[in-house]
């Protein structure tokens, strides 16, 4: 899992945003399956064994669905949604 205060200041490096962590992943049972989520950029970033990869070319494109859907899964998980 990635600390707190590290979770803070990192920023999607496209819209220079704060991301929404999942650090166990979307069912919130598996800290193999965490990634970070760029709301304003619709980027989704892997952890590859607990390290960010916070390249735009590595990123996972989301649709503004699936946006949606993940920040209401964050919700339910009770996980911090930057404003």
């Amino acid at each position: 899992m990635l600390a707190d205060h590290f979770v803070d200041v990192m920023r999607c490096p496209v819209s220079k945003q704060p991301l929404i962590y999942f650090p166990r992943g979307e069912a919130g049972d598996n800290e193999d399956r965490a990634f970070l989520v760029s709301v304003t950029a619709r980027l989704r970033y892997r952890i590859d064994e607990g390290v960010p990869v916070l390249l735009v070319d590595e990123a996972t494109s989301l649709d503004s669905r699936e946006v949606s859907r993940l920040v209401e899964v964050a919700r339910s998980l009770g996980l911090p949604i930057p404003a």
